[in-house]
Formats: structure tokens, C-alpha cells, sequence
């Protein structure tokens, strides 16, 4: 049953007949997002090939995808506030745009500052431009299932993962890594800037009420729609126990996304098999988003993200006695729930902790400190890599700082009420 808006009597009514629009809202979303950090998150699948064919190293070549974090993060932030504002219709245009033009861009790389240009700055102010706007509307389009719609969108992005990867070796096996890029930042342009257009920011645009909205109160979100601005947020000891705990999180994530292919073919592993781990992180990815997130809606957003660290923080110390395939698709497995769960109950928390007003930009800070650590994790692993000619040192380090984000999770608390 959808509530629709009446400008005769000035009130919602419930009508049977017409599709809650907030759905399509959600299937655009998802499309999207999967599109987008899929094409983003095959740069672990080419990185061997220009390791080959430049000679760059590893650490060198991890800072193009650190840079490209810091930027998606830096302009996250920007693009909430505007988001916020003006809806995400805008945005994510612009940003589909520049994801695509990016690729076609790296099919022609020939040096360094290039693949920084070109993927440090193009495709992170491009994918700063896309989590946000597609997340944080669609707190305000649900109430009731808010935690498994939100899981539904951000399982996009594991999605992706598992089909670009082999998508892409696959191209690069056949055509060269220069072609598919190329084809990769095609499929971006058709695909992304078209399903755009169908976004909407609130229920109010269509003359509807959020689901499962009271009809008649000026609050139909079901928290503090006025809620915290953004800086009273960032005077709450909970918004940095959030934002460090992301930054623990985004260190290993980061650190798994480049260097676990290049790890496990440096264990003798084939690269399409190798590229398989990245497609297991992304399925279980999608089945970690939505499951945490429908589990959330049931027994609480803090549980639900304490049981997800717990999942990752194991599976990284698993990491370092993983020597075989089967030991690594195994790791694959756990992280990869663990992981999508975290990233689905970002924008609840933050809902949660501190409403809807300011919403986009307190998620956009939250997701900057997480594509910081994304953006420290593969360099300083590059670089013990480069240092010791193994990665045991990084992963050790990886797991270590995924248990103080545990440690903060676990002692999180709601803020006091804005008075």
C-alpha cells in the first residue's frame, strides 16, 4: 500500500494501485552502484599487467588506487552536502562521466603520473560522486525496512565485483589490458548515465510518503528528521569512535582489494583463479549486505556491525596461514560477508546515531575516513611487501587494526538528544 498525496485536502491517502516509486529508486541504486565499483575495483585485476609491462613498484603503483581513495572520500564528502540539497540525480551524471572518461583515459597510459592523473584524480572525484548520493536517499525513502533496502543498494557494489573481475581478466587475457579498459569505460557510460536520471531524493517529489511513514506528522521518517548538523555531530564522542572505526576497516579493506590477487599468484596460483578471490569477496559481499542489513532491522544496527568486525577481524588472521586456493577462497568467503555487512549498515548507523538532516554529509565523513585507511593500507602493504618480499608483516598489521575497530564498536552508544 503506497501513501500518495492528495492537494485537494492538503493529506496523505493510501492508495493500493500505484508502485511505491521508492522501489525503483532502490533497483536504479543497485544497478549503478554495481556498475561503478565494479569497473572501480578491477584495478587489482590489472595491476600485475602494468606491473609487467611498466616495471613500476608495487608500492608506486598501489598509490594511483590510494589517491584515487582519498579523492573518492574528500568529494564523498562534498557531494552528500550537495546531495542533501539537491538530490542525487546531478551527481551522479557528473560522476558517471568522469568514471567512464577515466577508463577510456587509462587504455592510453603510458607513464606514471599518468595512471595518477588518469586514476588518482579522475575516477576518485568520479566515484566520490556516486556511494553517497546513491545510499543516503534511501534512508529517507524507508522507514520500515530501511536496514535490508539499504543492504540491497550498497550489495551493488559487491555485485559488480563479482562479475567485473573475471569480466576483465577475461579481457585482458583476450584483447590486452589497453582494450579492455576501454571496453570497461564504455559499458560504464551506457549503462550508468541513462539509469541516473530515474533517481529521486524523497517520496515528497512524487507525492508519496516514505515507507512505512505515518500519515498527518510532520516527522513521517521515523527518527530526527531535523536531527544533528554536522558539526554538532562532530562534537560527539560517537561520530569519532565511528569515523576511526572505518578507518580500520578501509586499511585492510584496501589492502585485500590490490594485493590479494598479486599475493596469491605469487603463491603459484594462475591469475584467473587468483582473480576468482575477488569475485567470491564480491558475491559474498552482496549476500553480507543484505542479510546484515535485514538482520539489523530485527536485532539493532550496533550488534549487527560488532558481529561484521568480529567476521573480518578473524578472517584477516586467517589470512596469514592461508598458503593454498582453497584456504584463500575460504578467507574469501568470511571477509567478504563481514566486509559487505559493514558497508551496508553505514548509512542506518549514521541515521540512527544522528537523523536525517545532515545525513549525506555525516555518511560522506564516515566514508572518507574509511577510503583514508583504503588509501594507507595498499601502500604501507606495498611497501612492507617491498621491504620484506613477503606479505605476512601487512596482513599481520591488517589484522591487528581491524580489532581496535572491534574494540570501538563494541563500546559505541547513542548521543544525547539535541536539546
Amino acid at each position: 500500500m503506497t501513501m500518495l498525496f492528495d492537494r485537494k485536502s492538503g493529506r496523505f491517502t493510501r492508495a493500493r494501485t500505484r508502485l511505491f516509486y521508492g522501489y525503483i529508486v532502490v533497483a536504479a541504486a543497485f544497478l549503478i552502484m554495481a556498475i561503478t565499483w565494479g569497473t572501480n575495483y578491477t584495478f587489482g585485476v590489472f595491476f600485475k599487467p602494468l606491473l609487467e609491462e611498466f616495471g613500476w613498484t608495487r608500492a608506486a603503483t598501489s598509490a594511483a588506487f590510494s589517491m584515487s581513495l582519498i579523492l573518492t572520500g574528500v568529494v564523498g564528502t562534498i557531494s552528500g552536502k550537495i546531495t542533501d540539497k539537491f538530490g542525487p540525480r546531478v551527481v551522479v551524471t557528473i560522476a558517471g562521466v568522469l568514471l567512464s572518461s577515466g577508463c577510456l583515459l587509462l587504455s592510453q597510459v603510458n607513464s606514471l603520473w599518468q595512471l595518477y592523473l588518469f586514476y588518482g584524480v579522475l575516477i576518485g572525484v568520479g566515484m566520490g560522486g556516486v556511494f553517497i548520493p546513491l545510499a543516503s536517499p534511501i534512508a529517507r525513502w524507508f522507514v520500515r525496512r530501511r536496514g535490508m533496502m539499504t543492504g540491497i543498494v550498497v550489495s551493488g557494489l559487491s555485485i559488480g565485483t563479482l562479475i567485473m573481475s573475471p569480466v576483465a581478466t577475461w579481457l585482458i587475457s583476450n584483447y590486452g589490458w589497453r582494450t579492455s579498459y576501454m571496453a570497461v569505460g564504455i559499458a560504464a557510460f551506457i549503462l550508468v548515465i541513462p539509469t541516473a536520471q530515474v533517481l529521486k531524493h524523497d517520496p515528497r517529489q512524487v507525492g508519496q510518503l516514505p515507507y512505512g511513514g505515518d500519515n498527518g506528522t510532520e516527522n513521517n521518517s521515523g527518527l530526527r528528521v531535523l536531527g544533528y548538523s554536522f558539526l554538532e555531530a562532530m562534537h560527539t564522542q560517537q561520530f569519532w569512535m565511528l569515523a576511526i572505526a572505518w578507518l580500520c576497516f578501509g586499511i585492510g579493506l584496501g589492502t585485500v582489494l590490490v594485493h590479494i590477487v598479486p599475493h596469491a599468484i605469487d603463491l603459484g596460483i594462475s591469475a584467473a583463479s587468483a582473480a576468482m578471490i575477488l569475485s567470491i569477496i564480491g558475491g559474498l559481499g552482496a549476500i553480507g549486505r543484505v542479510a546484515m542489513g535485514s538482520v539489523s532491522d530485527k536485532m539493532g544496527i550496533k550488534l549487527s556491525l560488532f558481529i561484521c568486525f568480529v567476521i573480518i577481524s578473524m578472517a584477516l588472521f586467517w589470512l596469514l596461514a592461508a598458503k593454498e586456493l582453497w584456504m584463500l577462497y575460504l578467507f574469501a568467503t568470511i571477509f567478504g560477508f563481514g566486509y559487505g555487512g559493514v558497508v551496508a549498515l553505514a548509512s542506518p548507523v549514521i541515521a540512527e546515531q544522528f537523523g536525517l538532516s545532515s545525513h549525506g554529509v555525516i555518511l560522506g565523513s564516515l566514508v572518507l575516513f574509511a577510503e583514508i585507511g583504503d588509501a594507507i593500507g595498499p601502500v604501507a602493504s606495498g611497501y612492507l611487501f617491498d621491504l620484506k618480499g613477503n606479505y605476512d608483516l601487512a596482513f599481520l598489521t591488517e589484522a591487528s587494526i581491524a580489532v581496535i575497530g572491534l574494540i570501538l564498536i563494541s563500546l559505541l552508544r547513542a548521543p544525547a538528544p539535541r536539546k
